[in-house]
């Protein structure tokens, strides 16, 4: 199969009956049209093949754009020998009388071998492997054309022993550029006739031949040999009779290739971008090429996931519809459905927000720790053995059929994956989506400051598990009440601008943010609660994010003059107001109110405090006989004077009238329960807890062992505590 490139040369070249696209082959890189970013002045490639230096190579491009000639150029400048293979007709025999001839050439004549492969692509992984060892050791010189992607359809080894070039459909410049040489070329071409070309003729010659040069030349061909010269001897050749020649666009399209690869990349790109004419166009395309249609489907359902998803939940619908459709009818009719399918897809609205299931992916391998929380797990196994299921709120039970309940990994607790566009379906359920998260979160962070109790992985007393998950719950539920109580009787408006004062979780603030969205909502949070609270603001979107300012009394001051809130509300501690700051802060809240502002506060008293409640508590559970009462007795009397803070309330009331509030107030009271355990004591008697410096102001530190031994003694067991809420509501008429 071996043959000399340069029997090419002289006469043979101008045959007569060597076509026009053959004859006008360049020689030389002068010659040579096109391929710039590889063959211009100072590239590697035009210095290798000057300098007869050029290494093992793949040419790959499309056909008609120079590959083949290229070859022939490097062998008209190399000293070594030149060989010629096409793959579509050489076996592996051929192959090998090429690669002994190539080492008798070496040993015999140190000349070496460079070798031509048309077609590389076309070699099974046989033929291809059978090249490497020669190619790799530098007996042979690897010069391959293909028209498919090396990448894919050449042997890994062969392709990374190589330098890859790609070739490029020729640009219209560079084909006017060949016309013009074939008309002109008095040897080759069409020197010696008298041709007149119409320029709208040339323009659609090179506009359908899609790049490729021979398609161009032997269009030209056809046109000038078929056509009658006129009385002077010329050939006129006008646009229909190059639409004649040329007949149409030939479409370039290799079902295994990169046009196909690049065709339905166009389509889906044109989908995703909403342009129903440009994926019109490349569904055209792809069926006058003979795609098969199920594939086009096929990409059609992966895009209405992928680029779509539920901004348009129904897109996956119609496609597969269409799909089926086409299944029953067919071509030509089955056009329809493929049509209807396109132009559906590219006129929906666009989300790609299910791509969260690649962030999920991620955090399954990145995570260490990820137990399924004890409520979730399988109650039909283990329920009796480890309270598997215990605590499980059944979300049906509840209003608007859900219920705040933990269900990603301890771990996990503040992850969000899937975030919504703005866009159709999901966009209409995005504002629901957001206030749900925070109400989740805020959740467990208020009945984990209410109750701190948890429950670590092992065997769990059941009678325990229950009690705390109804107690959660209840917990919950008692927040919630607090929370409809505290912005019940607002005349809301979408513009209100609102303070929410101290609150202890985002949750305090949810029904602003969906009442005020336009206005805004700015939480006065304790400066060491800011990290807490932004954490818990990442479940909203940026946009309806409430503003974080301390709640300190010059933080207040320092906000915007101009700045005037329409609300104002929180719930306030009753230790607040042993603060002096506390009456500092309304004249200079009365400042930043309109005319109209609504006051609304929920303020919290306990009645009894912890003696009370461990004295009740041991009367009903444990053995008095061996209860010494008498410091619970005196402790109790001094908590009353302590939490008794009515003075301090009326103060504040007196205070606003003053200011020019109108005041409405109402009181109730509650008795919460909790569990007596280490976090209760702690909670009350450690370093830093008010009540503890309460007792050291008028006892010893023994009489702390003490009390912490009769609360040990009811360790597991309940105790109550009445709690006095005040609501009041307030306008101001200044």
């Amino acid at each position: 199969m071996s043959k000399d490139l340069f029997a090419f040369k002289g006469e043979q070249l101008i045959k007569n009956n060597a076509p026009l696209a053959d004859r006008l082959r360049p020689q030389t890189l002068d010659e040579f049209v096109g391929q710039d970013h590889i063959l211009a002045e100072g590239r590697l490639l035009r210095r290798s093949i000057v300098a007869d230096k050029v290494g093992n190579l793949l040419l790959y491009g499309p056909p008609g754009v120079g590959k083949t000639t290229l070859a022939r150029i490097i062998a008209s400048n190399t000293l070594s020998h030149f060989s010629v293979v096409n793959a579509a007709l050489a076996g592996i025999k051929d192959l090998r009388s090429e690669i002994e001839s190539a080492i008798d050439r070496l040993n015999k004549y140190g000349k070496r071998t460079i070798l031509f492969i048309d077609e590389v692509h076309r070699f099974n992984t046989a033929q291809q492997d059978a090249l490497l060892p020669w190619v790799e050791n530098g007996t042979l010189t690897l010069i391959g054309a293909t028209t498919e992607n090396p990448y894919f359809e050449v042997n890994k080894a062969l392709v990374s022993r190589s330098r890859l070039f790609r070739l490029h459909s020729l640009n219209s410049k560079a084909l006017h550029q060949l016309l013009q040489r074939a008309l002109s070329d008095k040897e080759r071409g069409y020197g010696l006739k008298l041709i007149n070309l119409a320029s709208e003729a040339e323009d659609h010659l090179v506009d359908v031949c899609n790049g490729d040069a021979r398609v161009l030349l032997n269009a030209l061909e056809l046109a000038v040999e078929s056509t009658i010269a006129d009385q002077d001897s010329s050939i006129s050749i006008d646009l229909k009779i190059a639409e004649d020649s040329i007949q149409e666009r030939a479409v370039l399209y290799d079902k295994k290739g990169d046009a196909h690869f690049d065709t339905i990349s166009a389509f889906i790109k044109s989908l995703r971008g909403s342009d129903p004419d440009a994926a019109l166009f490349w569904l055209a395309r792809m069926l006058e090429a003979g795609e098969n249609p199920r594939f086009i489907f096929r990409r059609m359902l992966i895009a209405a996931g992928e680029d779509i998803g539920l901004a348009d939940p129904n897109a996956i619908v119609i496609v597969e519809s269409c799909a089926a459709a086409f299944d029953r009818i067919g071509l030509p009719e089955g056009i329809y459905p493929l049509a209807q399918a396109t132009l559906y897809l590219a006129s929906t609205e666009k989300s790609n927000s299910l791509k969260a299931i690649f962030k999920a992916v991620q955090k399954v391998k990145d995570s260490q720790k990820q137990n399924v929380p004890l409520h979730l797990k399988d109650a039909n196994r283990d329920q009796e053995a480890f309270g598997d299921g215990m605590g499980y709120r059944y979300p049906h039970s509840f209003s608007k059929n859900w219920v705040t309940q933990q269900y990603l990994p301890d771990s996990l607790l503040n992850e969000i994956f899937w975030e919504p566009t703005k866009h159709g379906w999901e966009g209409q359920r995005r504002s629901l989506l957001n206030e749900r998260r925070a109400e989740q979160l805020a959740s467990l962070v208020e009945v984990e400051q209410q109750n701190p109790l948890t429950i670590t992985s092992g065997k769990v007393d059941n009678d325990l598990e229950k009690w705390l998950s109804s107690q959660a719950l209840q917990e919950e539920e008692r927040l919630k009440n607090l929370m409809t109580k505290l912005w019940s009787g607002i005349n809301w408006k979408r513009n209100h601008r609102v303070l929410v004062l101290t609150p202890s979780s985002l949750l305090w603030s949810l029904k602003p943010l969906r009442e005020a969205s336009e206005g805004g909502v700015i939480l006065a949070v304790s400066e060491d609660n800011h990290p807490r609270f932004l954490a818990e603001l990442e479940v909203l979107a940026p946009m309806a994010r409430p503003a974080l300012i301390d709640s300190k009394v010059e933080a207040i001051k320092a906000l915007e003059d101009n700045l005037k809130f329409e609300v104002i509300g929180g719930r306030i501690s009753w230790k607040i107001f042993s603060e002096t700051n506390f009456y500092k802060l309304w004249p200079i809240l009365t400042e930043k109110c309109t005319a109209n502002t609504e006051l609304s506060l929920i303020l919290s008293n306990p009645c009894s405090g912890p003696a009370l409640s461990l004295k009740e508590s041991l009367e009903v559970n444990i053995n008095n006989k061996n209860t010494d009462f008498s410091l619970l007795n005196d402790l109790i009397f001094k908590e009353e004077k302590w939490l008794n803070n009515q003075d301090n309330k009326k103060k504040f009331i007196q205070q606003l009238k003053e200011l020019g509030w109108n005041i409405y107030f109402e009181e109730w009271s509650e008795v919460v329960y909790q569990k007596v355990d280490s976090s209760i004591i702690k909670r009350w008697l450690n370093h830093g807890s008010d009540y503890r410096e309460i007792i050291l102001k008028n006892y010893e530190e023994k009489t702390l062992i003490r009390l912490k031994n009769l609360f040990k003694r009811l360790d597991g067991r309940t105790i109550k505590q009445k709690i006095i809420h005040t609501k009041l509501h307030a306008k101001n008429n200044n």
